[in-house]
């Protein structure tokens, strides 16, 4: 098999291989130069390149062609349509336009749009993005696109993203441009999103309708093993899980998706897929991609992949670190500091900006990794905590301080590693470790941003980080302009001392988990935004909407949109979560209670008629804690359901969000919390649904 994958790889692609082969050379290079250089495609180019995609996609098994898009659910969308067309004589013919390849019309009016338009206003539209690859799934040609509204606002993830890597190649070629590197015509931006999820047994996962409806457990007592052993961390993967790993490779690379590293992750049932970079445009569709995929393959092998950020209470939850990076056309790493990182002003110049993004954006970046999902995890001493700083590491902190106090950097010498056996070669230890406590990590050529969930598009993030880093270039760009080469070496030392003086209250190498960080960094004057709606009035301030339409990303019209969008989303999730406690507490768990309090009883009456003189208080003390938990849960769901009512009143998408943080969250887990005493008391027969014991480990 291991043979095979070359050829493997990339098979179901309408890749680079695949249009030199089919296409005729004019085509080709003029497809090409749209790919590389982003200009205008003329429609006699895309008719050849539609008749060589349908024949090639005939050629796979494909009957139909999909505009693949991804509107503002968070999810991807597909409407099919088959190659069939009706000649003349009647004959059926295998078709496929130009026309048809470059522009799609699903309905939009069922779409989020956070009143961008009218429900009665259907018309959208899709256009193929020619620098993400068709692929074919399912007996289908699946073409990304990017999706917009009949008046031409984005109702997508695909086009402000596209936008904002347009932006950050605008100011990053003219700031190397000014520096002397005049051979660059643009840079690429690439991501590597590592992607964390749980597989559990289907047939379990149907007894459990929080599972079901919500991706997430909504009561559970803990089971008596959780992962304080880190046993389960990179350990030896189970048959069914291998099984499954292996399958979801194959399928991937078949794809076109880079899949390189496989291993258990530190909670009890979760695991992780991390892939090689890729641009961030292509990155984006094949994380979409994958996420479908393992929960496909899943399916398949009897199980469920669970890519909510908190799915079970007590245990890590899922993140997906994305790894960004910048690089020339002609291949420099921009963040790669090289061998003497101090005298490097091309990598300092490209630091200190992303530094300034993270500092003046801070709270964008939080924006962009909000969701009800996320507020479980950020800042459970699993993941970096809903404070945004920068981990540099000690020799990038040395360079900065040495700048920043006109003093001499001596370059830190490679220290080898001897680990005392002389068996074991010797190999040179990394000039800085690792912190993953931090939100934003420079982790030698790239940065880690860990805030992000696991069931999150990337694209959000990105558009984040683009933008703000466009920014911060071209605010440097503006200080440096005009400055003679002979003196841009001390201008240039000069702006990122400025920089580094204004901006290194962002800079943290400690332990972000702890309290003392959490007072420091308000000290400091850093955002703490714990919850969604906590940080969603910050997306639309004066300062994020003049960086958005400064740099043509978004609209104004659409940062409002994507503002109503995000809380709605999270008022919804949290009232579906809040009527599934519901009705699991009082169809599930208070039976159950009553049940086994009620058998219980009957004991301790039988006990006491057989031997009169025998103390039951044992059995009447766990009466009347399952009795006192009834009562007390049966209260907060009369509570919840009355809560529920109220916040249907609340007409503004912020006040609902603010009252389900304050009220219907807070009521929810007080409900848990008693939930969770009764079902500890209970035994498992009598509970209609698994416990975390079986759901984590009888796998």
């Amino acid at each position: 098999m291991s043979t095979e994958i070359p050829k493997l790889f990339g098979s179901l692609v309408f890749n680079d291989e695949v249009m030199r082969n089919k296409l005729p050379n004019d085509i080709y290079k003029a497809l090409k130069k749209t790919i590389q250089n982003g200009t205008h495609l003329e429609l006699d180019v895309a008719n050849s390149v539609a008749v060589a995609m349908k024949e090639w996609a005939v050629e796979l098994g494909a009957t139909h062609y999909s505009h693949w898009f991804q509107p503002m659910t968070g999810f991807t969308a597909e409407k099919h349509d088959s190659f069939i067309n009706i000649a003349g004589d009647g004959h059926v013919i295998m078709e496929f336009s130009g026309k048809e390849l470059v522009k799609g019309e699903p309905d939009a009016s069922s779409f989020p749009s956070g009143g961008l338009r009218a429900t009665f206003e259907a018309r959208g539209y899709t256009a193929w993005d020619p620098t993400s690859p068709a692929f074919i799934k399912d007996k289908t040609l699946y073409i990304p696109t990017a999706f917009c509204s009949y008046s031409g606002e984005a109702l997508d993830k695909k086009t402000p993203l596209l936008r904002s890597m347009e932006a950050l190649n605008e100011q990053a070629v003219k700031m190397l441009h000014l520096l002397g590197n005049k051979t660059i015509t643009g840079v690429n931006i690439t991501v590597g999103p590592e992607q964390e999820y749980f597989l559990i047994d289907k047939d379990m996962y149907k007894k459990r309708k929080d599972l079901i409806f919500c991706g997430r457990t909504l009561i559970g007592a803990p089971a008596p093993k959780g992962q304080e052993m880190d046993d389960h961390y990179f350990g030896i993967l189970k048959p069914r899980v291998s099984a499954f790993m292996h399958e979801l490779d194959e399928e991937l690379w078949k794809l076109g998706i880079p899949s390189k590293t496989k291993h258990n992750e530190v909670a009890p049932a979760q695991h992780e897929m991390a892939p090689i970079f890729e641009n961030v445009n292509i990155a984006t569709d094949h994380n979409q991609l994958t996420m479908e995929i393992m929960r496909r393959i899943a399916d398949k092998h009897n199980l469920i992949c669970l890519l909510h950020e908190k799915p079970f209470a007590g245990i890590n939850g899922s993140g997906k670190h994305n790894n960004w990076s910048i690089s020339t056309n002609d291949g420099v790493n921009l963040l790669k500091p090289g061998r003497t990182p101090a005298q490097n002003i091309q990598f300092l110049v490209f630091l200190m900006a992303v530094i300034k993004a993270v500092d003046d954006y801070a709270d964008l970046m939080r924006v962009s990794a909000a969701s009800a999902g996320n507020d479980h995890r950020l800042g459970g001493n699993e993941a970096p905590p809903a404070i945004v700083s920068i981990f540099l590491g000690d020799e990038l902190n040395a360079v900065l301080k040495s700048i920043e106090n006109d003093t001499y950097f001596g370059k830190q010498e490679k220290i080898e590693m001897n680990i005392g056996a002389n068996v074991l070669p010797h190999f040179f230890r990394d000039t800085t470790d690792r912190n993953r406590t931090s939100p934003f990590a420079f982790t030698g050529n790239k940065f880690e941003f860990r805030m992000v969930g696991s069931a999150a598009s990337v694209s959000g993030p990105n558009i984040i980080l683009n933008t703000a880093v466009a920014e911060s270039l071209a605010q440097f760009y503006t200080e440096l302009d005009g400055t003679e080469p002979e003196d841009m070496e001390h201008a240039v030392h000069e702006l990122i001392k400025r920089a580094i003086r204004k901006h290194k209250k962002v800079i943290f190498d400690g332990n972000g988990y702890t309290d003392e960080w959490v007072k420091e960094a308000e000290a400091r004057g850093l955002y703490n935004l714990p919850t969604t709606p906590d940080c969603m009035p910050y997306f639309i301030s004066e300062k994020n909407i003049n960086l958005f339409t400064k740099h043509h990303i978004f609209t104004k019209e659409e940062i409002l949109s994507r503002y109503e969008i995000q809380l709605e989303t999270y008022v919804k999730t949290i009232v579906i979560e809040a009527r599934t406690m519901v009705d699991i507490i009082s169809k599930d768990l208070l039976p159950a209670i009553n049940s086994f309090a009620a058998t219980t009883a009957k004991e301790a009456a039988e006990t006491k008629a057989y031997l009169p003189n025998i103390s039951c208080t044992a059995q009447d003390a766990l009466i009347r804690r399952l009795t006192s938990d009834y009562t007390d849960m049966t209260n907060l769901i009369d509570k919840l359901k009355h809560e529920l009512t109220q916040l249907g009143g609340i007409s503004s998408m912020q006040g609902a969000a603010d009252y389900c943080r304050d009220k219907i969250i807070v009521t929810m887990n007080e409900i848990r919390t008693i939930a969770d005493d009764a079902e500890a008391a209970i035994p498992n027969d009598f509970l209609p649904y698994p416990t975390y014991e079986e759901l984590l480990f009888y796998l």
